[in-house]
């Protein structure tokens, strides 16, 4: 669908342009890291050393500390897919390299979380073989296009999500024509993601039945939204987390990404814990413990949806 421009009533198609080199789409994105994506830069072409001869295009940090890779095209490419794969392959063994290189760029006391790696492609377009091959393969891999208009305006459109629904006790599914690399990159994300039923064994049935009902509403408010669990809550998001779910025995914990300070007078469910050590990500903590109070809870995560670019 074209993106149009609207003067006097009427619409205007605007044209599609593309970058002259890849460094700029690369350069662009690397210095928006945190809009996009909610990620911190690590690394610009970071070196994988003389035995592998390879360049990683950006080396990043995610908003749950997990390392990000991002790779980039500016045409339609099978390269890319296969240059992603075996840079996933590469940082699992060489967790050190990866620890060094975010302690220099953003802390020294910096915790990385393993249990997932963030590996994102970005390219105008790709083929149906390598989407088909990425679905068959259970690459950890988030695919991604882009479209820059001629009026300085560049649109992202995630068109592949990586499957987080496998609980890490299942089986990998056997394929003739998974490559090793991806088989490397789906037994590790098996083998290190959380599962939703983690979070909910062992709760009352009504924390159970109101996590569901909160699970059902985020989850309906993009057809893109993704769940995440993690190891002390389930992140939900896009491009970056929405919302942050804490399961306890007696109350839903919801940190949703707003700023407190922005939104007037807070509920009594609400607080600000912009200054308060909490799992998940978002300032504001949302108290759940019935269904009332996650109908007044609901007008905070659709604003956290739209100010996200939801």
């Amino acid at each position: 669908m074209p993106l149009f421009s609207m003067e006097n009533g009427s619409l205007t198609p605007i044209q599609q342009t593309n970058f002259d080199r890849e460094k700029q789409l690369q350069a662009l994105v690397e210095s928006s890291l945190q809009p996009i994506f909610n990620c911190r830069l690590v690394a610009s072409e970071f070196s994988t050393g003389s035995q592998h001869g390879g360049r990683i295009d950006t080396l990043g940090l995610s908003e749950d500390n997990n390392p990000v890779i991002v790779e980039y095209k500016k045409v339609e490419s099978s390269e890319l897919i296969n240059q992603s794969l075996f840079y996933l392959s590469w940082i699992h063994d060489h967790r050190g390299d990866f620890h060094i290189a975010a302690q220099q760029a953003l802390s020294a006391d910096i915790d990385v979380d393993w249990s997932d790696v963030r590996v994102i492609c970005i390219a105008p377009n790709y083929r149906k073989y390598d989407l088909h091959a990425v679905q068959v393969m259970g690459a950890n891999l988030e695919l991604w296009t882009y479209r820059l208009f001629k009026n300085e305006t560049i649109y992202f459109e995630e068109v592949f999500q990586k499957s987080l629904s496998t609980a890490p006790d299942s089986p990998i599914t056997k394929d003739p024509v998974m490559v090793a690399a991806g088989k490397k990159a789906a037994l590790t994300r098996q083998t290190g993601s959380y599962s939703y039923q983690e979070h909910i064994d062992g709760k009352p049935d009504m924390m159970v039945d109101l996590a569901q009902c909160v699970r059902d509403f985020v989850m309906g408010l993009d057809p893109a939204m993704e769940e995440t669990p993690k190891k002390f809550y389930i992140a939900y998001k896009i491009s970056q987390n929405i919302t942050c779910m804490e399961i306890q025995k007696q109350r839903l914990l919801l940190y949703v990404k707003l700023d407190p300070t922005t939104i007037g007078e807070l509920p009594s469910l609400a607080r600000d814990v912009r200054e308060i050590g909490h799992y998940g990500t978002g300032d504001l903590e949302l108290s759940i413990r019935n269904a009332d109070d996650f109908d007044v809870a609901k007008q905070y995560i659709e604003m956290a949806y739209q100010n996200v670019g939801g």
